[in-house]
């Protein structure tokens, strides 16, 4: 098993085995569009404690195509219910002309900002911003031509897997490791916004270690901290956690995301979880 090494403004950062727990706060869009709200939600993120910023690379004509057909309209979950794919695409997505200068604010906070991407192309674009770690979101296990991509720029990579089978995640693993990839984190993660305490099978963190000789964590939607708390028990080596500053927001993910003293409770209890454990 090899813990992961990235560089950030501070030095060297070690994730895995033995080291403090890697706290991340996704911003994902709850900008809301808004560039000076993008840049107060990482202020409160700072404020908090966590360790790096997270946030998505894609558009909505990478995603989908802008489809009035019925098989385009989302209906199964409440959230998104009665928008196209292509709707709440074009609302949730950060433009990529903040996306360096995101990076930048945050580093010049001392703090690691790195993405998830949806294409090739994003990654194109994340190498130009010259990236430490790379996130593969649930949804991407199955793009295997996402994932070679990834592979070769030869970064550590964290992988969500709540849309994954054991199989597909075998696959996603061992094609990231032969292109490249030199260290690797596998996230349990449930697909549900908001995910409920009964569906976090958090007894999966310590088998994904096991299995695939990784370092693990929880990429954690429920609505509040314990789940995650208690995967520190389990043995996690990363959180993530969307935040926002105010959850009655009509954003799309902010329903499901902390509020930044929610967000400064959880840190604050998983070093103290940290503490307890030895």
């Amino acid at each position: 098993m090899k813990n992961i090494i990235i560089n950030t403004p501070k030095g060297k950062r070690e994730i895995g085995q033995d080291q403090p727990v890697f706290i991340v706060a996704e911003l994902s869009a709850n900008h809301n569009q808004s560039y000076e709200q993008a840049l107060k939600v990482i202020d409160k993120a700072v404020e908090a404690g966590v360790d790096a910023i997270k946030i998505q690379t894609y558009t909505a004509d990478t995603m989908t195509i802008d489809s009035d057909k019925e098989y385009f309209h989302i209906k199964d979950n409440k959230l998104w219910e009665g928008q196209t794919l292509y709707q709440l695409y074009k609302k949730a997505y950060t433009p990529w002309d903040w996306q360096p200068k995101l990076k930048e604010y945050v580093e010049d906070k001392g703090l690691v900002l790195f993405s998830t991407p949806f294409d090739v192309t994003a990654v194109d674009f994340l190498e130009e911003m010259k990236v430490e770690i790379y996130k593969v979101a649930s949804f991407e296990v199955v793009d295997i031509p996402l994932l070679k991509r990834i592979g070769q720029t030869k970064k550590p990579v964290i992988m969500s897997t709540g849309m994954a089978s054991l199989e597909e995640i075998e696959l996603a693993v061992e094609t990231l490791k032969s292109n490249g990839c030199p260290q690797m984190a596998i996230l349990q993660c449930v697909s549900s916004y908001p995910a409920n305490a009964e569906e976090m099978n958090l007894k999966t963190i310590p088998d994904l270690v096991e299995r695939f000789k990784v370092i693990s964590g929880l990429s954690d939607h429920s609505l509040n901290n314990e789940a995650a708390i208690a995967s520190v028990g389990l043995g996690a080596s990363i959180i993530e956690k969307h935040l926002t500053l105010d959850r009655s927001d009509t954003g799309p993910d902010s329903a499901f995301s902390l509020e930044p003293d929610e967000l400064t409770q959880l840190v604050n209890s998983i070093r103290l979880v940290e503490k307890a454990l030895g």
